[in-house]
């Protein structure tokens, strides 16, 4: 047997394709050769990247949406604490001040507010001048001429003082000439108690020596609420009421 018969006996036991290497390919590979054919069994999508990089991205989602995309929520928070803290103390602000000033008009219009006793010296020390010297010449006078304080009162009294006065001294007038009676009459400590622009409310505490004709004189200490109103740029007493 030659050579080439000894080949031909034994070739197709060695290459069932016959040689061919397409052949080959297809008994070893099924998809016959293409890579995309093998691609199922490696890769769900064919081997197509751009299938790949359409599916979302979920761990990137999950991180906005997660703890750090809650970030900007929890930032929001303290702004709008403020923002509450601001508007409360506006509020209180807005109460105290209200507050203050209604006290303010309060103290404005009470009456305390018009007593010019406690702001005006200059007015207090003209009506308690004027009170002192009027009830130093009414109530002292002498057994030998009494209507000098007649006139006196009639000058410096008025209202219910000066009607007072008229009916005392009526009565007075005769036992002070027939007990021959001195009577001094000093103003020791005069107060207002309340002064508007025209009338004043007085306290005044005084000493009155008394003395008869051969004895010794007596002294002895009066307090009267005096009630006096602006005439003329003058104070007149309209009331006198002992205490």
């Amino acid at each position: 047997m030659s050579t080439a018969e000894a080949k031909a006996v034994q070739g197709p036991d060695r290459d069932p394709t016959g040689g061919d290497p397409s052949a080959a390919a297809s008994a070893d590979d099924p998809a016959g050769g293409d890579p995309s054919a093998t691609a199922p069994a490696d890769d769900p999508v064919g081997g197509d990247r751009s299938a790949t990089a359409s599916i979302p991205d979920l761990g990137a989602e999950a991180g906005r949406d997660g703890p750090s995309g809650a970030a900007p929520a929890s930032a929001r928070r303290p702004g709008r604490r403020t923002l509450a803290l601001a508007c409360v103390l506006a509020l209180a602000l807005l109460l105290l001040g209200s507050g203050l000033l209604i006290q303010a008009r309060q103290l404005t219009h009470a009456p305390a507010a018009g007593n010019r006793a406690l702001t005006d010296a200059g007015a207090t020390t003209q009506v308690i001048g004027d009170v002192s010297n009027t009830l130093g010449k009414v109530f002292s006078y002498v057994p030998e001429d009494t209507r000098v304080t007649e006139d006196a009162a009639k000058d410096l009294l008025g209202g219910r003082a000066a009607t007072q006065y008229a009916a005392l001294f009526g009565e007075l007038r005769q036992r002070v000439a027939e007990q021959k009676l001195t009577l001094t009459t000093h103003v020791v400590r005069g107060g207002v108690v309340r002064l508007t622009r025209d009338h004043a409310e007085l306290l005044v505490f005084l000493d009155q020596r008394a003395q008869r004709d051969g004895k010794p004189a007596t002294v002895a200490a009066a307090q009267l609420t005096v009630t006096a109103q602006l005439d003329d740029g003058h104070w007149r007493i309209t009331d006198i009421q002992a205490r």
